[in-house]
């Protein structure tokens, strides 16, 4: 019942969901070696997708929040992650993630595809449509990077100074074995960060002229599928 676990919680059902929008598709079409998708599908796939993905940038921050509050302000910890204050953050977490997933879901749908209708991915990721799209695609490409400043460079920005006023307040501690305490309560975190946002920006910090289809299949496999699998494993080791 303490914020940690309850933001853990909802990490692990997100990156559950997020999981479970590829990886089932994915291994019915190498059983059935029937590699298609309906228009339809492929929408609600892009949508599901970026929601999901959008809701772990936003909850990791608010997780590097809540590590801030617990080791730079300890003795308001309870006052300020209070449950409802949990919850507003969580709740509009998934109402952003949801918003700016539904508005480039939205254009997308609007687009033409007269070339060819074979996608170079194992999922409908945003790139990959991009380049097979016949319609003038500027405008989404500005908001996508639009989009992608405000649920990616912000929440790491974020994240960033929550661990600068940590690592300030760690170096205060005298002793070395506080500071290892002090530090194994976040280092699971700093690293789930790493993996997560290593492989994004990889991916959509970009222009989709020089989109590589390998390097984001690589990439994609990581963020979808490998770290996701890790959390659980890095999150339970954390002490």
């Amino acid at each position: 019942h303490t914020p940690m676990y309850f933001l853990l919680a909802n990490l692990s059902f997100v990156d559950t969901c997020f999981s479970s929008t590829i990886v089932p598709n994915l291994l019915l079409n190498i059983h059935t070696r029937h590699h298609t998708i309906s228009h339809t599908g492929c929408l609600v796939q892009m949508y599901l997708f970026m929601a999901f993905a959008l809701l772990d940038d936003f909850l990791l921050a608010v997780m590097a929040y809540d590590r801030y509050v617990a080791i730079c302000l300890p003795l308001h910890y309870t006052m300020i992650m209070c449950p409802q204050r949990c919850v507003l953050l969580v709740a509009t977490s998934w109402l952003c993630g949801h918003i700016l997933a539904f508005s480039l879901t939205l254009l997308m749908s609007q687009f033409s595809f007269c070339a060819s209708h074979s996608i170079p991915h194992f999922f409908c990721d945003l790139l990959p449509l991009l380049k097979l799209a016949c319609s003038d695609t500027h405008a989404f490409q500005i908001m996508m990077f639009a989009e992608a400043a405000l649920s990616g460079v912000v929440p790491l920005v974020c994240i960033l100074v929550s661990y600068v006023h940590i690592v300030h307040t760690i170096l205060r501690v005298p002793s070395a074995g506080g500071k290892h305490k002090v530090f194994s309560t976040c280092g699971s975190h700093l690293s789930v960060v790493t993996l997560f946002y290593g492989t994004v920006f990889l991916v959509y910090f970009q222009p989709s002229s020089s989109y590589s289809a390998d390097t984001g299949m690589v990439a994609s496999v990581m963020y979808t599928m490998v770290t996701p699998m890790l959390n659980p494993l890095i999150y339970t080791l954390r002490k």
